[in-house]
């Protein structure tokens, strides 16, 4: 094995960077960044589950018996969605945590409503297996040297073509079509949380140390990621949930 001094370079004169100070603070910085980013993700899905439980319990039939309530929300939903992404560089971290804390919130009201569908066993271990899954995908989205920007072309595609044919499965629904649709989503969504890693890893490089925008960008890629791990649940869940 190469030996380094303290400076990064060996006993023939060749620089080591990975043996730097610069560049082990600085890859000290992006893991601290990855950190923040998955702790504000994790707060988001503690949230969602929160919601889900406390009304399962309290009031299982509550969202059941909104009626149209139900689509009032969704589209809170898809609203706050759309405006994190629009309002990124206009507003502060402060107001981005809150829209993202209202997100999971909403998510929580809805999700509510899987108790009444599936067992709480099944649910239970879905949520584990999408955690195992989720967990191993990102790890090697973060470490892998591959470059996976080719993929997010594809990935949009298929996005594109999962959203037309759940739309399609509404109106006429079949069993095999929508098993087809919950394996497609599985696949879809654990592709899309390596590419999204890599990408949230990426751009960290493009934010001062310390600004607004460093920590805008943690927030928002905590809300990406926090997306990408509820789809794939919820298909995990279509395939691997108990109903009642």
């Amino acid at each position: 094995m190469t030996q380094y001094d303290r400076t990064g370079y060996d006993r023939t004169g060749y620089m080591d960077i990975t043996q730097t100070a610069e560049y082990r603070a600085e890859l000290a910085a992006q893991q601290t960044f990855m950190a923040r980013v998955f702790g504000w993700m994790a707060i988001g899905l503690l949230t969602t589950a929160a919601v889900a439980l406390v009304i399962s319990v309290v009031n299982p039939t509550l969202i059941a018996d909104m009626g149209n309530g139900i689509f009032i929300i969704l589209l809170a939903k898809l609203g706050i969605a759309w405006a994190m992404g629009l309002m990124l560089n206009r507003v502060s971290a402060a107001v981005l945590k809150a829209m993202f804390l209202v997100y999971a919130t909403t998510t929580g009201l809805v999700f509510s409503i899987l108790f009444l569908i599936y067992t709480d066993a099944s649910i239970y271990a879905t949520f584990f297996v999408t955690a195992g899954m989720f967990g191993a995908v990102a790890i090697w989205g973060y470490t892998t040297k591959k470059d996976l920007s080719g993929w997010g072309t594809f990935l949009f595609m298929a996005l594109i073509g999962l959203i037309l044919s759940m739309i399609v499965s509404m109106f006429f629904p079949n069993p095999m079509l929508t098993f087809l649709i919950s394996i497609a989503g599985v696949i879809i969504f654990t592709g899309l949380t390596a590419y999204d890693v890599q990408k949230i890893k990426q751009a960290y490089a493009d934010a001062p140390e310390g600004s607004d925008k460093l920590r805008k960008l943690a927030v928002y890629g905590a809300f990406i990621l926090y997306l990408d791990f509820i789809n794939l649940f919820l298909h995990l869940l279509r395939l691997l949930g108990r109903r009642r």
